[in-house]
């Protein structure tokens, strides 16, 4: 039996900059760049910086 390769694709935590715990989740290549984009936190009501933190299973 041949090992199973792995997925081109993984899915990632963005973790908001201001603290709060709120995240979204996002699909990024396997190869590709670190996720990071100004998105909305409605626990302070104002856009900030998302960073990627952590993969998840899928």
């Amino acid at each position: 039996m041949a090992p199973k390769s792995k997925a081109r694709t993984i899915i990632v935590r963005l973790i908001s900059t201001a603290q709060t715990g709120f995240f979204y989740t996002r699909v990024r290549p396997r190869l590709g760049p670190r996720l990071s984009s100004v998105k909305y936190d409605p626990v302070v009501k104002s856009r900030v910086l998302f960073v990627e933190n952590k993969k998840t299973k899928k």
